[in-house]
């Protein structure tokens, strides 16, 4: 996997939770939920300006590659699953898929992304970021528990 390959993935996996929380904006009806989605659409649409302004500089151009073109299927998928829901149902079928989301996305940076970085830079972004997507985890978690006991 290249830092070219890379690039590709993260701007892929933080375009398609923007598009998720866009989603969500259009059809929940929880405020919490929708809170967590506006804060999904400001933090992934920030790291991929990062991202973007990281390889420019760097003179990485992103290679669309199976991983990110997988992602997008996937993410598609997923849209068209969410859209033909409503009200609570799509507010617990969004989180979960957040949960699920997020945790994929912390096990490829950690067991492939930065395993894989070559720029010492890029690496170092890449686990900068880790943290913000530990709190995603945990907040959609927190959601999630909060969606199954009814307390919202």
């Amino acid at each position: 996997m290249s830092d070219a390959d890379i690039a590709a993935i993260v701007v892929a996996a933080n375009g398609i939770d923007v598009q998720m929380g866009e989603l969500a904006l259009s059809r929940s009806v929880h405020t919490e939920v929708r809170k967590f989605a506006q804060q999904m659409i400001t933090d992934h649409n920030a790291v991929n300006q990062a991202a973007v302004a990281l390889v420019t500089r760097l003179g990485v151009t992103p290679t669309e590659n199976g991983t990110s073109t997988s992602l997008r299927a996937g993410a598609e998928q997923t849209r068209v699953r969410l859209s033909g829901l409503s009200g609570a149902a799509f507010d617990r079928a969004y989180v979960d898929n957040e949960v699920a989301y997020h945790q994929t996305v912390l096990n490829a940076l950690d067991n492939a992304l930065v395993p894989n970085a070559r720029n010492a830079e890029l690496r170092s972004t890449l686990v900068g970021v880790r943290p913000a997507f530990v709190a995603h985890l945990q907040h959609a978690q927190h959601l999630q528990s909060s969606l199954t006991a009814g307390t919202y």
